[in-house]
């Protein structure tokens, strides 16, 4: 499929950087980031401006249009898929890379000097705003807020915004009511002497008040924001969206005083409660739109990741109970799965989509499924190098004995659990060079998933221990190793990661987080690997302890085989290969189990195949 024409589209917004009737000034540039409003990285149709304009659908990118240039950044998850995407118009600036210049290098570079940029404040987090605003100063031209979002202006039959039902998650899921969360949130405030938190990304204000919503695909959040302070609490939605029982919960008793606000309303109540709460500190996370943030006087601004951020990331007992449960049910799917591609793709006739409908099938057989946390990636061959990849009509290939397949998918449990797995199988004869590589990819997550590590020790740290054995050989990948991910919730959270970038607002890995472990290797036009468990932080005894540190280890959640065809065995040490094959005792024990008592006597003779013993 050709790449979207961008042309026309281009000269349309050109024109309206220029209409005093919808900007101030004539706009020498415009900022079009991916986000929305609440800087979500999932958003819905009626939010994907970027992608309007740009025809890249990759969830992470910036695009800048000046009068006579187009120019899209994005990571290496996304470089392949952006060079098909992107038309002639289109220049590609590949993040993080030697010789890419920065925003404000290429505004500086192309504009002339005292240009207007301008930006839709809703749609730039108020550091970036911040960093954005100080570059262009420094080089002589203006960052500009333009209200009316000029991509907005252009967009014929643009999507309406879902506003869908809200659910509530019952305490025996979540372990806490959510007064109980407010308490909590209220004595943070206190301690930092702020008056009033305001909360803006969605999946906060669904964890904080034990709701759940469908307003973006994949991910069970709604629209809303909340406002809370010493003695109320200020929630942004509609209450007629609220379900029987949602309504019930936040109506029950000692319920804090919940005043419900319409969700357009924010920016004019939020004006007043400022200006009733005249005393103490207004918290807001630097990551809030620079809208909202350019409301509060600066003297009383208290620009910091939400103490919601860091409770929602330590699971409690119960969220770490049902987390276990959901992968339990992931695993029965995907051994059923994988027992049927690797009859069926003797036939010749399973493409990527039949792959990933078939399993979408299977997962729909097990209690509580929801749906899927992200789109499958079900790629073969050298759709595979595309990181991000889902597969389409125009690039579905078959998924043949010939070449590596790769499966990367995820649930949503409606009892509170949420997974991300991924699978590299190969169905045939691999090459030497394949089976290294693989088992490059497997010793990095076995390292990690081993590793023993300081309390707080900031994600940064970690990253090297899954890319060591590929850096041995001259390898490596160009994403995160790993990522937060929620209880029922986003299934990428923040504010935790594992990844080579400086986080500032990382606090540190403590027990109860659960992240990803997905090291990888992609060869450009043949074959992708990547293994991914989802693991949990849990506490462990060592010999001494350094100054009462504490230290900290890694206890999988995912129990999927990994394939014994696709290991050299000469690459393993036997610490590896005893880490291994008690892994797999632990998918035949606990995963076994299941598929017995459901008589599912093929995923269970496939899984005893899969998790022979090595060595």
């Amino acid at each position: 499929m050709p790449p979207k024409p961008t042309t026309a589209l281009l000269k349309k917004l050109r024109d309206v950087m220029k209409n005093t009737n919808y900007v101030c000034q004539n706009l020498q540039a415009y900022v079009i980031p991916s986000c929305d409003a609440h800087q979500s990285e999932y958003i819905e149709a009626c939010d994907q401006r970027r992608a309007f304009i740009s025809g890249f659908t990759g969830s992470d990118g910036t695009a800048i249009v000046t009068e006579k240039h187009a120019a899209l950044w994005t990571d290496g998850r996304y470089f392949l898929q952006a060079e098909q995407e992107l038309d002639e118009n289109w220049i590609l600036m590949k993040k993080d890379t030697a010789g890419t210049p920065t925003f404000d290098q290429f505004l500086a570079d192309v504009l002339p000097m005292g240009s207007h940029v301008g930006v839709d404040p809703f749609l730039i987090s108020y550091d970036s705003w911040d960093t954005l605003f100080e570059e262009l100063k420094n080089k002589g031209h203006s960052l500009i807020p333009v209200q009316k979002n000029l991509i907005d202006v252009i967009w014929e039959n643009r999507p309406g915004r879902a506003f869908n039902k809200i659910d509530c998650l019952l305490v025996k899921y979540t372990g806490k009511s959510w007064q109980e969360k407010v308490w909590d949130v209220q004595k943070e405030m206190r301690s930092k002497n702020a008056s009033v938190l305001i909360v803006t990304a969605l999946d906060e204000v669904a964890w904080l008040f034990n709701l759940r919503g469908s307003d973006i695909q994949f991910n069970p959040v709604f629209y809303s924001y909340a406002v809370i302070t010493l003695n109320s609490v200020f929630l942004f939605i509609d209450p007629e969206r609220l379900s029987l029982e949602a309504k019930a919960s936040l109506e029950s008793p000692n319920q804090g005083n919940i005043k419900f606000c319409s969700y357009d309303s924010i920016m004019d109540t939020l004006k007043n409660i400022i200006n009733e709460k005249d005393e103490g500190k207004i918290w807001i996370s630097e990551q809030a739109s620079y809208a909202l943030v350019s409301l509060i006087p600066e003297e009383r601004r208290h620009l910091n990741i939400t103490p919601i951020s860091i409770k929602k990331a330590i699971k409690n007992e119960q969220e770490i109970e049902s987390s276990r449960s959901a992968h339990i049910k992931d695993a029965v799917t995907l051994c059923e799965f994988y027992c049927w591609l690797s009859k069926d793709i003797n036939y010749g006739n399973v493409t990527e989509i039949d792959a990933a409908k078939k399993l979408e099938d299977f997962k729909r057989l097990q209690d509580n499924y929801v749906g899927p946390s992200f789109e499958t990636i079900s790629s073969s061959g050298p759709n595979g190098a595309i990181i991000h990849y889902r597969p389409k009509e125009d690039t579905n290939r078959k998924i043949t004995t010939e070449e590596i397949y790769l499966c990367d998918c995820g649930s949503q449990y409606s009892d509170g659990g949420t997974t991300d797995v991924t699978r590299t199988v190969h169905f045939g004869t691999p090459s030497a060079f394949e089976k290294v590589c693989y088992t490059l990819v497997l010793k990095g997550l076995i390292g990690l998933s081993g590793a023993i590590f300081p309390k707080f020790a900031k994600g940064r740290r970690l990253d090297s221990f899954a890319r060591r054995p590929l850096w041995d050989y001259g390898l490596d990948y160009m994403h995160g190793t790993g990522h937060g991910v929620g209880a029922f919730l986003n299934v990428h959270e923040g504010p935790i990661g594992i990844h080579n970038r400086n986080n500032t607002n990382d606090p540190g890995l403590q027990a109860g987080m659960i992240l990803s472990i997905e090291p990888g290797y992609y060869e450009d036009g043949k074959f992708g690997i990547r293994l991914e468990n989802l693991a949990l932080v849990k506490e462990i005894k060592t010999t001494y302890n350094f100054r009462d540190t504490g230290f900290l280890t890694f206890e999988p959640l995912t129990l999927v085989p990994f394939q014994t065809r696709l290991i050299d065995p000469s690459l393993l040490n036997d610490k590896e290969i005893k880490w291994l094959n008690e892994y797999h005792v632990a998918c035949r024990e606990v995963v076994g189990k299941i598929l017995e008592e459901q008589g599912k006597t093929e995923a269970l003779q496939w899984l005893f195949k899969e998790t022979q013993p090595l060595g």
